[in-house]
Order: structure tokens, then sequence, then C-alpha cells
């Protein structure tokens, strides 16, 4: 069999056993406002959770699961108006939608955007955020269509979160014992998930608190400046079950030598604030490293998939008029043009240069560089998200802060917005080849869940660019025990540093650029040369991430994937029937809840949280 025939059977067997977007709804009216509205809560609910710790979660599964309650209750309340069941893909549509306008619009709102209230002390005009918000929302839309086939048909990578949401589907739409226990352990652990998001953030009625420390010291500096302490969420535990092993022992690996060794070196070298130690300072040096090994990784993992690269693009040289490539292969009426691509990237790339230009002052040269390196950093988070369920937004912002510390030196301004373009991009373009997964596994269309994707778009960018004013009224909101905005306080101290121009950067920390490359470079190599140990070399990804996350979030994912294992181990069975539906109850419930004290809190009927 020739290596170009190995290529297709994946599709082949796809196409034949699992494909079912041409024998039920998808793209419906009643999905798209559905997600809409759902997706707009979810914005709310991101941008307080991402001012609050600097962290955004998707909103894939929570979605999936209020969808389908609340159009329940619809029909059995409205029975004349609502008479027939979502089908399965139509929910995965709205899914689509709500997700887009939940996540992907919000994703710079809580970092680059703020960051830039912090610097200049004034807010964006509300139209130019708005228009902002909308063009880097699409621009990572378009920019994943030539990376989906590659790392979902034929990588087959995870993205934990869109597995899930697709296992939470079919539960939520099958019959019969099995799918029942599935459901019935989902909606259990999702019990589980919202009473500690209760407990811990509305402390009624009574209060755990948000952090557990660990006991000792580093120097004489407690373990918890050094991010070393468990947090009291099970999100992340969750997503570490679905993961994957690998992954998650490199990060704790990862985590442990950044943290407790890399970080107090630093420390003892003056490259880190020995007065101000804690997360913030820390990532500020240990970014430059994390990021350097995933991109490299990243880059040099995508090269070797050139011939999937070059199939993606097949259509370029046939996209005036030669449509024989569409007639030879039999996924194209299925997957989303390239034509789409050229087109969509285009105008929404011209949107942010024009922006750039017309409102930030930054030269129509910058604005082209800003959108280009954007395509390739967000091939590097797309693969992150795919492995880990983690989007590395600020890992690539600081790329683009680094880049144009050189190309434009001295110029804040410039430097926080071309970083917005390419931590924007990168977060809707990882978003959407989440949801593609759940389509994949589900057998949608991938063309029409991508339109819902861009439609949800509008509604985001309706609802969380007021939202942002009304929830931060000022430069004096951030940086308080309210609104820390540690992601914003970092963009902000990064744009502050490469004022000067790049040789001000740390000699220790230009040093971890060039090895954390190298390193991001050698990983990849040797797993390709060396399958045979395979499993026994450390991931690249999961390293670079450890080092721009607190050492909490990878000790939380990795005990999630001991447990698994465990379970893989001693009960094969019972893992392979519960595992994901239960990270999943988990996942969900959590993130429920914590829309709800959201809402609550910025209404005001919640007194002060539990912590």
């Amino acid at each position: 069999m020739s290596t170009a025939t190995q290529n297709q059977d994946p599709e082949i067997e796809w196409l034949k056993n699992v494909y079912q977007g041409d024998s039920m709804p998808q793209l419906t009216l009643r999905a798209i406002l559905m997600g809409s509205f759902l997706g707009g809560f979810m914005a709310l609910s991101n941008l307080y959770v991402g001012l609050k710790t600097g962290w955004g979660l998707g909103v894939a599964i929570t979605s999936c699961i209020l969808s389908f309650a609340i159009y329940k209750s619809l029909m059995t309340v409205f029975p004349r108006l609502f008479r027939t069941e979502m089908s399965i893909l139509e929910n995965n549509c709205m899914q689509s939608t709500a997700s887009s306008a939940g996540y992907s619009t919000g994703g710079t709102m809580v970092s680059a955007i703020a960051a830039y209230l912090i610097v200049t002390g004034q807010h964006i005009p509300w139209p130019v955020l708005a228009w902002w918000t909308f063009f880097l929302a699409a621009l990572g839309v378009f920019l994943a269509i030539p990376m989906k086939r590659q790392m979902i048909n034929h990588e087959q990578l995870r993205f934990p979160t869109g597995t899930a949401a697709a296992e939470t589907l079919r539960s939520l739409h099958s019959e019969g014992v099995e799918a029942m226990q599935k459901a019935r352990a989902l909606g259990l652990s999702g019990v589980f998930g919202a009473a500690i998001a209760w407990f811990r953030d509305a402390g009624k009625p009574f209060s755990i608190p948000g952090m557990i420390p660990f006991p000792g010291a580093i120097n004489g500096v407690p373990l918890a400046k050094w991010t070393i302490s468990f947090e009291m969420s099970a999100i992340l535990i969750a997503a570490g079950a679905i993961m994957g092993w690998k992954i998650a022992w490199s990060l704790l690996l990862g985590a442990t030598f950044n943290y407790a060794y890399l970080a107090p070196k630093m420390v003892e070298l003056g490259a880190i604030d020995a007065a101000n130690v804690g997360y913030r300072s820390i990532v500020s040096w240990s970014t430059w490293a994390g990021a350097s090994i995933m991109v490299t990784s990243g880059l040099l993992q995508f090269a070797f998939q050139w011939k999937s690269i070059l199939r993606a693009f097949s259509g370029l040289g046939s996209l005036f008029g030669n449509k024989r490539d569409a007639a030879h292969d039999p996924m194209a009426r299925i997957e989303v043009p390239t034509s789409w691509f050229l087109t969509g990237t285009l105008l929404s790339g011209l949107g942010c240069i024009t922006v750039l230009y017309i409102s930030f002052g930054t030269s129509l040269l910058m604005g082209v560089i800003a959108v280009v390196l954007s395509f390739f950093l967000s091939i590097v988070a797309c693969r992150a998200t795919g492995e880990t369920d983690v989007t590395p937004v600020g890992a690539m912002g600081k790329i683009t802060q680094l880049t144009f510390g050189a190309l434009a030196p001295s110029n804040i301004v410039t430097n926080l917005m071309t970083a917005s373009v390419t931590a924007g991009a990168a977060g809707s373009a990882a978003d959407l080849l989440t949801d593609l997964k759940s389509g994949y596994l589900l057998g949608a269309n991938a063309r029409k869940q991508f339109i819902a994707q861009f439609l949800g778009i509008f509604a985001g960018t309706l609802v969380v660019v007021p939202a942002f004013y009304i929830i931060v009224p000022d430069a004096a909101a951030l940086g308080t025990d309210q609104w820390p905005a540690p992601a914003a306080q970092v963009w902000a101290a990064v744009a502050k540093l490469l004022a000067a121009g790049v040789h001000a950067l740390h000699p220790t920390a230009q040093s971890g650029m060039l090895i954390g490359g190298l390193i991001g470079i050698i990983l990849p190599l040797m797993e390709r040369f060396f399958p045979k140990a395979k499993s026994f070399i450390p991931s690249a990804t999961g390293l670079g991430l450890s080092m721009v996350i607190p050492f909490f979030n990878s000790l939380a994912m990795f005990l999630g994937a001991v447990i698994a294992l465990a379970l893989e181990k001693k009960m094969p069975a019972i893992a392979e029937k519960y595992v994901v539906p239960v990270s999943s109850g988990v996942i969900a419930g959590e993130s429920l809840m914590g829309i709800v004290v959201a809402l609550l809190s910025a209404t005001g009927l919640l007194g002060g949280g539990g912590h």
C-alpha cells in the first residue's frame, strides 16, 4: 500500500463508519440562537475568572449540558413551540457557537487589553475595541482551517475538552443501561464539581480555602510563594485524567525543575526580584524558556507532517476555476474550503492591520508581520491545546512581544497590540479545533460547524466589550484584591521591559530562550529517531507549558493522570466506561457553578466570596 493510500485511509474509514452529517439536522436557526445566548453568559464568566486568576476556561462541555437541559425544559413548558428534540449534531453546532461567543472573543481582554489600560491609564474607545475583538477572533477562526485536517483527521490529537464534549453529548442523547450509567456518573460528578466551586467561591454556608499551602520553604521563602501548593479546584485534575500520562508527568517534571530549582537559582543571580517572589515575578523570567520550547517543538513537529501540510493547501493552485481536487477528494464537500481560509484570513488580517495603523499608530509593515507571525504561532497553540487542553495564549503573545521589542524598540503600545493579534488569533484557532474535534468524533459536517463558530463571534463581541468597561471602569481597578489581573500584569511588565530593546532582557533569560529553543528541537528529534524509547522521552509541549503556568496547575493535571492511569491498570473496564464521563461532569459542574457565582457577585446578590 502506498503512503498516499495510507494517509487517506483514516478519512475514508471515518466517512464510511462515523460521518452522519447528511442524515440529521446540524446547522439550524435554533442551534445558533441557543448557542449565542449561552455564549454571551459564558463570555461574562470567563471575563470574571480571567481577571481574577489570569486563566480562561473553554465552555464547550458546559454549553452542551446547559443547552440540552434548557431545551428539554422548553419542550416540557411550551410543547407547541418546541415540538422536536435537538439532534446530537445540532447540539454540537450550538456548542461551537457558544464556545466561540464565550471564549474566542475575550482571550485578549484579560491580557493585552487590560495591560494596555495599565500602561496607558486609558481605555481603548469602545468602537475600536469592538472592531478589534471581532477581527482578532475572526482571524483565529480562519487560521485554523488548514490545521484541522492534519491535527484532527490524521494525527488524532486528543483535544481533551473536545473529546469530553463529544462523550457528554453521547451520554445525553443515548438510551440504554450503559448510557444511563454514564449520564448518571456525569451528573453526580457534576454536582461534586459544582459543590467545590460554590463552597470555595461563594463561601456559603461555610467556606473552603482556595489554596492549600504546603509546609516548608526554599531559601527561606515559603513554598506557596514559589506556587508550590494545592489549588482547591477539580477542573484541572479532570483535564489531566483525559490528557494522558506522558504529557502529565512531563508537566510535573518541568514544573518541579522550574519552580523548585531554576526560580530560586535566578533569585540568587538577581534575575528574579528576591523581595517580590511569586508567580508573576517567576513567570516573567521563565516564560522566555518555556515559550521557546513550545515554539520550536511545535513548528518542528508541524514540519514533520509536510505531506499533510501540502494536502491541506492542495487547493491553493485550483481556487480559480480548477475543481479537479474536489472531484477526487471525498472529504472536499465536508471540509472547509481553502478558498475560505484565503479570503477570510485576508479580510480579517487587513482588518487587524487597519485598526493597528489608525488607532494604535503601528506601521503597516509591523501589522503585516504580526498577522503572518500569528499563523505560525497559532500552529503551536493548537498543538498545545490538542495535547494538553491548555492553550498557551500568554506564551504566544510573549514571542510576539519579544519580536517587536527588537523591531520597534521603545514603543509599548505597538508591543502590546501586535502581541494581542497573536494571542487573540491563537486562542480562537485552538478553540475552533477543540469544537471540531467534538464534531469529528460525532460525525459532524466540519463546514457547517465552522459557520456556527464564525457566527458566535458576533454574539461574543456584543457582550464582552461592554462588560469589560462595566467591570473595569478605570486603570485603578486592576492589580487590586478584587481584580488582580495577573495575566495583564505580566504582559504590562514585559512590554515595559522591552521598551528599552531586547538587550534589556536579563542575560539568564536570553540564555533560557536559547536553551529552551534547542530543547524544543532535540526532544521531537529523539522521539522520531528512537521510537522505542518514546514513552520515556519528556513531551516538549508539557515541559514548555509547565514553565508558563503555576506549579499547582501542573500538579493538579498530574494527579488527574495518575488517577486515570491507576484505574486503567487495576480496573480497565471501569476506566474505559467512566474516566471521560466523570471528568466531563467535574469540568461541567465546576464551570457551571462558577458562572452562577460570577453572576450573583456581579449583580450584588452575593456577599464576599470564600477567598
